[in-house]
């Protein structure tokens, strides 16, 4: 393990002395890394952000765009042969059709390179011509991001974590029947591996339906050509003080640092740690909907998730002796199009709340996070309306799979995210004092002007916290 880990630094810091040396003779090229967890609306952010930039009328916050100096911006290959094109072609022609519908969810990595002239600015900026930044924008499975905090565990720590967090999950029961009827201290029997690892990864998809956040191994949910292989044939096993050498505890501890050593790592090794601007999408009205415990779930998630990035300033001496950093990681809150514009503050607030653990580690590191609630693509319109003498701020869609609209009004978030967050540290299975309820909205057909974008909430802030200062 110390040896892999030792190789990875190595290769990582020679990488690095090459990008910092020929940096001054190259054009200058930002790594976007886009995740999230399951439906938090990857694809849809990229295939916005990507026909919001070719076409910034909708882009007023992103000031390079409105002050002049994007003069151009255009798709080009992506520079890795081996990484699939994120199909961007596809997904905005699902979003922009006269029946548009929701194209598929990320299911692998995949990449988009995006060309851009740009004008300098500043004293040394009027002398010189357009200069050409590159942005490649790299997506992946959020349950992959997970997968990295398992690099630092050890068989007996995760085992004992999981098994901790089973009580109140779907189909955890089930699970643990199955495990209660094995001997882990003894020999080693294949179809019965293969019996606990089903039913554990069972338990992890009806977790992942069911709201919750921190579901891993992560390829276990998106296995992929690995399907059925030994390497994601294992689960969680109770402690064992001396188990045989032959056993089912030795057999389980030895896949899963197989999984670590070829699954994890050279995902990092070969696409995360490249990354030096980072947004991590989070459908926090999804996990407030599904309840307490989901909140809790996902506020240990994103503190993982943080614990897996390399946070702290890019500059030439820390890429040549350190490797590439994420200097800048934006945490948003996604659909905010459910809610009346009224409520986007509380849910920045709960955002900001749920990450806290998380933002602390990376600025103090020296990153720059921000939380912040975004739609990538707007799919209601709000009205207001009167219910028993008050005035509501509801939202007006298409729900899914309907040709029914309706007017929606999902409830109100505290201002003091701890009336949210306190009883979801607590157990607390049920909100007490209020429902919460999300709706699916289809996307709306649409009539998009010469020069717009896709319709959308924020996105134009969002691109200018990640990518202002580098155009």
């Amino acid at each position: 393990m110390f040896i892999s880990t030792l190789t990875s630094q190595v290769t990582r810091c020679v990488s690095a002395i090459k990008d910092t040396v020929s940096a001054p003779f190259t054009e200058p090229v930002i790594r976007l890394g886009v995740t999230g967890l399951s439906r938090a609306g990857k694809t849809v952010f990229i295939t916005s952000l990507v026909a919001n930039l070719l076409n910034r009328g909708r882009m007023p916050q992103l000031h390079a765009a409105t002050s002049g100096r994007i003069q151009t911006i255009y798709l080009q290959p992506q520079p890795d042969d081996t990484v699939p094109r994120f199909n961007y072609e596809k997904n905005l022609a699902a979003l922009s059709g006269k029946k548009p519908y929701w194209p598929s969810g990320t299911k692998r990595i995949s990449e988009l390179r995006l060309s851009m002239r740009v004008q300098p600015i500043g004293l040394l900026g009027s002398f010189r011509g357009p200069q050409t930044i590159h942005l490649d924008i790299v997506d992946y499975p959020g349950e992959w991001l997970l997968d990295l905090s398992l690099i630092d565990k050890d068989f007996a720590t995760w085992s004992a974590e999981v098994l901790s967090r089973l009580t109140g999950r779907p189909a955890a029961s089930d699970f643990e029947r199955v495990l209660n009827a094995c001997d882990p201290a003894t020999g080693f029997y294949e179809p019965q591996a293969q019996a606990i690892a089903a039913a554990f990864t069972t338990h992890l998809n009806a977790a992942r339906e069911a709201g919750f956040s921190d579901c891993t191994p992560g390829r276990f949910l998106l296995p992929g050509d690995l399907e059925g292989s030994p390497v994601l044939t294992f689960s969680p096993l109770p402690s064992v003080d001396r188990p045989a050498r032959k056993s089912l505890w030795r057999e389980f501890e030895r896949r899963f640092e197989s999984y670590k050593r070829n699954v994890v790592q050279p995902f990092f090794r070969d696409h995360f740690a490249k990354i030096d601007r980072q947004i991590v999408l989070v459908d926090v009205l999804g996990a407030i909907n599904s309840g307490p415990q989901a909140v809790e779930d996902m506020r240990c998630a994103m503190a993982d998730i943080l614990g897996a990035f390399r946070p702290g300033r890019n500059n030439s001496l820390t890429q040549l002796f350190q490797g590439r950093r994420i200097d800048k990681i934006l945490f948003a809150a996604t659909k905010a199009d459910h809610l009346h514009h009224h409520q986007h503050p509380q849910l920045t607030a709960i955002t900001q709340a749920l990450l806290r653990d998380a933002k602390d580690r990376a600025e103090f590191l020296g990153a720059t996070t921000q939380a912040m609630a975004i739609s990538a693509l707007r799919t209601t319109v709000e009205e207001i309306r009167s219910h028993n003498g008050a005035e509501l701020g509801v939202v007006r869609g298409q729900l899914l799979h309907s040709n029914e609209h309706k007017a929606f009004y999902p409830g109100a978030l505290p201002s003091d995210p701890t009336h949210l967050l306190g009883p979801a540290r607590s157990g607390t299975e049920n909100w007490l004092d209020v429902d919460y309820k999300v709706m699916s909205f289809a996307p709306m057909p649409l009539t998009l002007k010469p020069g717009d974008g896709l319709p959308h909430i924020r996105l134009d802030r969002a691109a200018q916290f990640l990518l202002g200062d580098k155009l």
